[in-house]
């Protein structure tokens, strides 16, 4: 799921009206990061902070029918949630935001993970790590209350017949002729109607383009599949968009319906935030892959096991000419990328050879960056960002103080979704320092687990920074690897480009045997190879280390106490088993599950019941306690 960030707040321009302003929006905001990054381009934070983004989906059963269903009172828990918030102040442990879907929202610690920590202080390390599965309970415990009597909030990255007849409360019913999404699927009431935004953004993207968005996803082919798969509709543009052997899906709900989960960590200075963006960048396929649990869309087994490319093809605003389908008349670039997609470029100096895929930015506003001071890498990284039109913008803040404001920045900087997001303090809130947010992962399907990714995706960052680590590839192959993280299985059926010799000159000296041989190449295509996950992760022989042992390594490294210290060892654990395939991902447990399922024919359908009985499991284990041993065994 997406996060729209910083949304502005007044009324919103249509989106005739927004195109006469885009062009001074996207100037103004180039001046209010110049001031944001002039103003803490020296600043360093010594404490280091993170935090956790969770979408949860609201759902309630029918036993009696044996039937499960989209519940959409996201905004009737939001105002109750807010209100609570206004009343507690900093004391408010869970904070509850709004998310696109009338159905999802999203929740987040109260305060960041080692707020708290004096850097002198022994508990400091334990603050980081011991509290995330705890905190991750006491979120559903802080809403339990608020749900009926058959309702309950899941980690589901998406639900299964999302698109099919009957699946919400109250139930709706597509309004294609006069809807805002146009779509022959979902009604406009599964997009959150908290505020007009999400419609706003909903009817952009779609007046942007000339026609609703297209989405296919790769059917399964099970033994009584037909083949070929061809769905037919009583809709011409849903005729014309729909592929053969594909689930088509036509509203970006389908994309942005899809929940995750994401952390975002506060780096020591600037600098530090490039070395995290680029050394974390060919790791965003990886952990895609180990946490894949998408294989069902619109009731169809799909052939992916994640969601990336669905939510890719929901954002793509890009217009014929912007893809390179038409000559360039009205619009002024050709975009490789859509709004949503993995890094274009690196943000180190050292790393602008690995920036293989072509890359598109303003060039005026380039300039402007530079002699402003903004280094070329991250001047680049702007003027790419701000090629994109702004979506949302209020009438009453057209025009802003670049000194004291920066809605227009982050209108465009929230709006550009990719696998990393490099973040800015922001400009009224000193205690936030320059971030890195990691957005890949996909919500897993009980707290243990997700906590397991959290965790491990921090001491990612931690060995990276620590052993003087470099994962660096060229973004081809980050992109090539990203498509591979989606395919069925690819833990155990894919190979992935990771660079063999991970150390650098820097690194110390290793107890595990991994010494600081660092070796030059004559070739640079020579320093990354095609490996398995397993290998990865866990290492090979004495060949490559693996990613697993050096975080075993750090981890004995530091101080944590004796419980604090067992829990990141099975997190970790956790991790290095799905890698080695002795723990199914969340993708692989739910096919697995659909297809032993007693009413499942073979043909690639998710059924009413089959449904209802996934779903009323994933209930059980996350809120129930049943215990899967499959999932999580000895964690």
């Amino acid at each position: 799921m997406i996060t729209m960030g910083l949304l502005p707040a007044g009324e919103q321009l249509n989106f005739q009206d927004s195109q006469r302003h885009a062009e001074h929006i996207r100037r103004q905001g180039i001046k209010q990061f110049i001031n944001i990054y002039n103003r803490n381009k020296d600043r360093i934070d010594r404490c280091f902070k993170w935090g956790d983004e969770m979408e949860y989906t609201i759902v309630r059963f029918d036993h009696n029918s044996n039937k499960v269903r989209l519940s959409l009172r996201s905004e009737e828990l939001l105002n109750i949630m807010y209100e609570r918030e206004e009343r507690e102040g900093e004391n408010r442990r869970v904070l509850w935001r709004q998310e696109s879907g009338s159905f999802q929202i999203e929740a987040t610690p109260g305060q960041p993970y080692g707020y708290n920590s004096d850097l002198n202080d022994k508990n400091s390390m334990n603050n980081l790590f011991n509290n995330v599965e705890n905190q991750m309970r006491e979120r559903r415990l802080d809403i339990r209350g608020l749900l009926h009597e058959d309702e309950a909030i899941l980690c589901l990255t998406n639900y299964p017949r999302m698109g099919c007849a009957d699946t919400t409360v109250p139930n709706t019913k597509p309004d294609p002729l006069n809807s805002m999404s146009g779509s022959i699927f979902l009604s406009d009431d599964h997009i959150s109607h908290l505020n007009q935004k999400y419609f706003i953004i909903e009817k952009y993207f779609n007046e942007r383009i000339g026609h609703k968005v297209a989405i296919n996803a790769p059917i399964f082919k099970d033994t009584k599949t037909p083949d070929p798969f061809i769905e037919f509709f009583d809709h011409k543009e849903a005729m014309r968009a729909a592929k053969v052997d594909h689930i088509y899906m036509d509203s970006k709900i389908f994309g942005n319906g899809c929940s995750c989960l994401q952390v975002t960590m506060q780096a020591t200075d600037v600098n530090e935030a490039f070395i995290l963006y680029d050394q974390l960048a060919p790791l965003t396929p990886i952990m895609m892959a180990l946490g894949a649990s998408t294989p069902i869309f619109r009731g169809y087994l799909s052939d992916r096991d994640g969601r990336w490319d669905v939510i890719v093809d929901s954002l793509d605003d890009r217009t014929p000419e912007e893809r390179g389908e038409k000559p360039l008349k009205h619009n002024k670039y050709r975009i490789q990328r859509p709004r949503y997609s993995a890094i274009g470029a690196y943000l180190c100096e050292s790393n602008q050879s690995y920036n293989d895929s072509p890359i598109v930015y303003n060039k005026d506003y380039y300039n402007e960056l530079i002699g402003s001071g903004v280094p070329p890498p991250l001047a680049q990284h702007i003027a790419y960002l701000f090629i994109r039109d702004p979506i949302l913008i209020s009438s009453e803040k057209l025009d802003q103080n670049p000194e004291t404001e920066s809605d227009h920045f982050e209108a465009i900087q929230a709006t550009n979704w990719q696998s990393l997001r490099f973040k800015p303090p922001p400009l009224n809130q000193p205690a936030i320092g320059w971030r890195v947010e990691f957005r890949p992962m996909e919500i897993q399907m009980t707290d243990a687990e997700n906590a397991a990714f959290a965790v491990v995706t921090i001491l990612l960052s931690r060995i990276i920074l620590k052993y003087k680590l470099n994962f660096v590839i060229p973004i081809t192959k980050i992109d090539e690897n990203m498509s591979t993280a989606q395919k069925r299985d690819s833990v155990n059926r894919c190979k992935f480009w990771f660079r063999k010799d991970i150390f650098t000159r820097n690194t110390p000296l290793f107890v595990n045997g991994f010494n600081d041989n660092h070796v030059i190449y004559d070739v640079e295509e020579e320093s990354y190879i095609e490996m398995s996950i397993n290998e990865i992760m866990n290492g090979y022989e004495q060949e490559f280390p693996g990613l697993i042992p050096l975080m075993k390594d750090y981890v004995n490294s530091i101080a944590l106490d004796a419980q604090t210290y067992g829990k990141v060892q099975q997190y970790v654990q956790l991790i290095a088993d799905r890698a080695s395939a002795k723990l199914p991902t969340p993708a692989q447990w739910i096919r697995d599950f659909v297809r032993k399922h007693n009413t499942y024919k073979y043909d690639s359908v998710v059924n009413e019941k089959i449904t209802y009985d996934l779903l009323n499991t994933l209930n059980r284990i996350q809120n129930e306690c049943l215990n899967v041993n499959e999932l999580i065994k000895n964690n």
